[in-house]
């Protein structure tokens, strides 16, 4: 056993080493894995080596689709993940017996609003996919209607939010060309935000969230990282908060006793 672990803070020293490291070595940072080299990632956990930030919160930051089934409390009623054919066609009974009228799709690994479409029905959808105009799997919800969009990040004790608004398209992205204004959170949206980041070990966050007419909350995505634009903060002090947190980890881990 070594009498200090290994700290890897970059991709190249990580695989050049991958299979020298041993359980209670750290990674510190975002693994940079390509479509499909997800599964380095259950390695890791089953080899006892930490990362940080932890295997869950890079996985929901890459994948919608596994937003949609570790976050289901927390997104709107009937976000569902679908994985072929056969699961859609079941999920349109369901989204027409509940009077669903209009859908939203989201691709699983595209952000900035660019993978989001909208259908008239979930049939409209149905008829897209069977044409094999998508590829599986991907995020599917109702369409949630006259909604604010809020915009929150937390980094540790650190939390700012801004509305984004964009009356020429339902996609409030400020990418797709949403307008960002200060926005106040109340103590039981910040506790909301928290506790969505408590479920996916999440130690920082972007989250978005959305405002029903009748006062209803959702979480609509979370990812460790997000564009700064409409933020207060600047990229400076940003980028210097998140290595605070890596280093207050990292000082935690060491703490503890080695097995």
């Amino acid at each position: 056993m070594k009498d200090q672990p290994t700290i890897i803070q970059d991709n190249q020293t990580l695989f050049s080493s991958y299979q020298q490291l041993e359980k209670d070595d750290i990674i510190i940072g975002r693994l940079r894995l390509k479509p499909g080299e997800e599964h380095l990632l259950s390695d890791l956990l089953a080899r006892g080596i930490h990362m940080i930030p932890s295997a869950t919160a890079q996985m929901a930051s890459r994948s919608k689709v596994f937003q949609a089934r570790i976050f289901s409390d927390y997104l709107p009623p009937d976000t569902l993940a679908i994985y072929d054919a056969q699961t859609l066609l079941q999920v349109s009974s369901l989204f027409l017996k509940r009077g669903h009228q209009k859908v939203v799709m989201k691709h699983d690994r595209k952000n900035a609003g660019i993978g989001v479409h909208i259908f008239t029905g979930i049939e409209d959808l149905y008829n897209q996919v069977s044409l094999a105009s998508f590829a599986f799997p991907f995020v599917i919800q109702p369409f949630q209607p006259a909604c604010r969009d809020i915009r929150v990040i937390i980094i540790d004790g650190y939390s700012e939010a801004y509305e984004r608004s964009n009356p020429f398209n339902f996609r409030q992205n400020l990418h797709c060309g949403g307008k960002a204004t200060p926005y106040t959170l109340t103590d039981q949206q910040l506790e909301f935000c928290l506790l969505v980041m408590d479920r996916g070990a999440f130690p920082y966050a972007h989250l978005d969230l959305i405002l029903t007419p009748n006062k209803r909350m959702h979480l609509m995505e979370i990812n460790l990282r997000g564009g700064l634009k409409g933020a207060k903060i600047s990229g400076e002090e940003y980028q210097k908060r998140i290595e605070a947190v890596h280093q207050k980890i990292l000082q935690e881990l060491r703490r503890k006793p080695q097995n």
